[in-house]
Formats: structure tokens, C-alpha cells, sequence
């Protein structure tokens, strides 16, 4: 079962994250822009973009979309209906989708020159791997071919152009 503390600690681990409250709820955002909370019956909310949502709700079928004004705007879940491995790659992938630009490309970047992941995957597949907490070519090394196809954004001219990166510096992908 995952726990708000475990929440606490995968949104704090984020660069520029900040927990507060909103509406009485523990919240966290990324210069003033909240992209998670937790309601008083233990629900986390997550603010993610369109394909995220629809990801996020094919894996975890307690989850909901989370709409305000008629408009979608995320994914809602118990969090005892979530593991702690699911939890931090969507709240991953909330930040990402709340925090400013240049903070988010910052954080992409942040294995070092290179370790980044090519431009030439599109910006689905980008969102969809850093979503999934993968952010370097040594983390898509650790996933087979079947295992990123089946993340939501990634097809197969972005696994052939991941593919094409690995082999470059030694590596492929697993199994």
C-alpha cells in the first residue's frame, strides 16, 4: 500500500518542488503550479496531459479522470490502489507536464552531456519516457523492445531511433 509519505518523498525529490495545501489537502507544486494532492479520503490526483490520463487510466483501473469545469485536466486514484513504482513515474510525469520549460529540459538533462535522450524520438515518446522515469539511454537499456512500445506515445520509429542511440555507445536494448 502506498503511503502520503511516499507521495511526499517522489514529489520532494523533483527540482523546485514545494508541498503546501490546497483546499486542506497536501499539495505539492513546481513554481506555483500544482501538479499533485492528496484528498482527506486518500486519493491522489495528479495534473497529466490527455495521453498520459488515458495511460494512466488503462494500467490502474480504480483511477478516474480528474475533470474541473467540464475539462479534462489528469488521473485520480486511491493510493492504496497504486504501487509506490507506478506512484513515482506518474508523479514524474505530472511535474514534468506543470513545471516551466527550461526547469524541465534542466531536468532531463541532468544525467550529464549526453546521456540524454534523442531529439529525434518525438515529443510523445519524450513525455511518455520521462513518465515513465526514464531519462537516459543507460535507463532505456534496461527495457525491452516490447516494454517500451507498450508505453503509451512510443512507437516503432522512436524504439528504431532509440535503438540506433544504444548501439552508438555500446548498448542495446534488453531481451
Amino acid at each position: 500500500m502506498t503511503t502520503v509519505a511516499q507521495l511526499r518523498k517522489a514529489a520532494l525529490a523533483l527540482p523546485e518542488a514545494e508541498e503546501g495545501t490546497h483546499f486542506g489537502m497536501v499539495a505539492f507544486s513546481v513554481r506555483g503550479r500544482g501538479f499533485a494532492s492528496v484528498t482527506k479520503d486518500g486519493r491522489v490526483q495528479l495534473h497529466l496531459p490527455q495521453e498520459e490520463t488515458d495511460a494512466a487510466l488503462a494500467a490502474h483501473p480504480a483511477g478516474e479522470r480528474l475533470v474541473r469545469r467540464g475539462a479534462p485536466i489528469g488521473f485520480r486514484v486511491p493510493l492504496a490502489d497504486i504501487d509506490g513504482k507506478d506512484l513515482n513515474a506518474l508523479v514524474r510525469a505530472a511535474w514534468f507536464s506543470r513545471a516551466p520549460k527550461r526547469l524541465a529540459a534542466a531536468e532531463a538533462g541532468a544525467g550529464g552531456p549526453g546521456d540524454g535522450l534523442p531529439t529525434g524520438i518525438g515529443r510523445p515518446a519524450t513525455q511518455a519516457l520521462r513518465g515513465a522515469g526514464v531519462t537516459t539511454l543507460e535507463q532505456v537499456a534496461q527495457h525491452s523492445r516490447a516494454e517500451l512500445l507498450a508505453l503509451h506515445g512510443v512507437g516503432p520509429k522512436a524504439v528504431r531511433v532509440l535503438s540506433e542511440a544504444l548501439e552508438q555507445r555500446g548498448l542495446a536494448l534488453r531481451g
